[in-house]
């Protein structure tokens, strides 16, 4: 297992851009799928988009051609680039990892992303 924490968080008026960080923890990060996930208040958790151990890159309808995953190695760490932000993209947002085709077991404590209109 690895441990995650996010960072980047805050709050940004709708058109603007955040860049969220995964840092995670542990050996053979590599070897890791990561995801971002978000919640919004009385909402249930929901998925954002994750790159898989092979690279391999999927996102939500609803973040398609705004967000974009990316994953340094060396660095351990995901990137989510998140532009034209809306206000419905408040939420608190979690990346989760999983290794290679398991499934998510690790969690971050989430960061807040708040988009004013």
């Amino acid at each position: 297992q690895v441990q995650l924490v996010e960072s980047g968080g805050g709050l940004v008026q709708a058109g603007g851009s955040l860049r969220l960080s995964c840092a995670a923890s542990g050996r053979s990060f590599s070897s890791y799928g990561v995801g971002w996930f978000r919640q919004a208040p009385g909402k249930e958790r929901e998925f954002v988009a994750e790159i898989r151990w092979t690279g391999g890159i999927t996102y939500a309808d609803s973040v398609k051609g705004r967000f974009s995953i990316s994953r340094d190695n060396n660095k351990n760490t995901v990137y989510l680039q998140m532009n034209s932000l809306k206000p419905e993209d408040t939420a608190v947002y979690y990346c989760a990892a999983k290794y290679q085709w398991a499934t998510y077991n690790s969690w971050g404590q989430g960061t807040q992303v708040t988009v004013s209109s």
